[in-house]
């Protein structure tokens, strides 16, 4: 009886604080990230699912350190930054993130405009709609009420399991090279550059701003922390799980019949059609739907906070316009800008998302950084500080961005400037 209590116990805890880490690991799952996974899967087939294993670890040791710094700090990552390295530095730093993140929040604008026109809904239609939508939802929502929204958007993302099994896949390959590790193809030039596209669209700056800001705001505790870890954890993990199944259904599918050039999204749902059938079509394009309007909330209100924060200006959804007007009048400006420059004809919009992926790439490290700098300081962590063993895995990750940044940065800008 009494383990059964301790179990009940642990069990409403986790819910209790079960929302930061899940929702901000599954935004990365927005139309950016679908993109690469279905590019990865018509371009390669089965033979990227191996970065899954090593993304899913970076991701969890980054995604724990921030929801371990807000739960024991109380502050969001800018907050610290600024207190820790000055205003100069966070003046600047914010400056580019708020320029990273509008070109990814077109992405999101754009993969809407794209999902709903699967369906002959008109992008003058559907984008202005769903911007309205997201406003209201986050602007005249309370904080508990958009994260179960929020949480219910997430599930959704199922929807890439059902299609990657529709897709007929052949699971005793899949299966192999999830956990064989790559060969001689590691070194031929497009291989390596997918390869590094997958794991930098897997972690971003913006998602470690966000949950911390996130779990600060939900009033997560040091005393809850455990329950906080499971939930970045779960998330993390659900999040590749259904990125897994997107790369299966695109190589079960389009690397098979030939289809190996993905622009856009919807071109992977559009292709899907022939190949797999009525069913994995619409799931698939229903999957886009809600990542990308899932994504329009979230990234908008990311930088929002992020800005806000470093800045000094009051932020959170618990608070109403008139207690933080530059937190919400930021969010609304990056969503009229973001949805009404997709509105706009011959916008370069694949060179608008190169760019911000390859300024996702270089700005990745930095953060990390300061995330490392910050979690190592004993009068700021106590005894939540990182142990050495931990230190080792993170540094090494960062190392591990630093090198895989260049090359990515160096060709996403070779074939711009094409």
């Amino acid at each position: 009886m009494r383990f059964l209590k301790r179990w009940k116990i642990r069990i409403l805890l986790f819910f209790a604080v079960v929302g930061p880490g899940f929702i901000t690991a599954n935004v990365d799952n927005d139309a950016n990230g679908i993109v690469t996974y279905s590019q990865a899967g018509a371009q390669f087939g089965y033979k990227l699912l191996w970065t899954m294993i090593p993304v899913t670890l970076a991701l969890i040791v980054v995604q724990e350190i921030s929801a371990r710094m807000g739960a024991v700090t109380g502050k969001g990552l800018s907050d610290l930054i600024r207190e820790e390295f000055g205003f100069r530095i966070t003046f600047f730093m914010m400056l580019a993130i708020l320029f990273i993140n509008f070109g990814n929040i077109l992405g999101e604008f754009a993969g809407i405009a794209g999902s709903l026109e699967l369906f002959s809904v008109s992008r003058y239609i559907s984008v202005p709609v769903c911007a309205v939508i997201v406003w209201l939802m986050v602007v005249k929502g309370q904080y508990k009420s958009v994260e179960k929204i929020f949480l219910v958007a997430s599930f959704i993302y199922i929807t890439y399991v059902f299609a990657g099994i529709l897709a007929k896949p052949d699971w005793i390959k899949a299966v192999i090279h999830t956990v064989k590790p790559p060969g001689r193809e590691l070194f031929q030039h497009d291989y390596l550059f997918m390869t590094i596209t997958v794991i930098g669209t897997t972690i971003a700056p913006w998602m470690q701003f966000y949950l911390q800001a996130s779990v600060v705001e939900k009033g997560v505790t040091r005393r809850q922390y455990k329950a906080s870890q499971l939930d970045v954890i779960s998330g993390c993990i659900f999040t590749d799980v259904v990125a897994w199944f997107i790369i299966v259904a695109c190589a079960a599918t389009l690397f098979v019949g030939g289809v190996h050039e993905i622009n856009y999204a919807k071109d992977a749902a559009e292709a899907l059609r022939p190949l797999a059938g009525d069913y994995a079509y619409i799931l698939f394009a229903v999957g886009l739907f809600n990542a990308s309007l899932f994504a329009a909330s979230i990234l908008p209100l990311s930088t929002a906070y992020t800005v806000c924060e470093g800045l000094g200006f009051e932020s959170g959804i618990g608070k109403k316009f008139s207690e933080a007007p530059a937190f919400y009048w930021l969010y609304t400006g990056l969503i009229v800008a973001g949805g009404g420059l997709i509105l706009l004809p011959h916008l370069p919009l694949i060179k608008i998302q190169l760019y911000s992926q390859a300024l996702n790439g270089v700005a990745i490290a930095p953060v990390l950084i300061f995330m490392l700098l910050l979690v190592n300081k004993k009068d700021l962590m106590g005894d939540y500080v990182n142990s050495k063993l931990y230190n080792l895995v993170a540094w090494g990750l960062t190392a591990v961005m630093v090198v895989l940044s260049v090359p990515f940065v160096w060709d996403t800008m070779r074939q711009i400037l094409r």
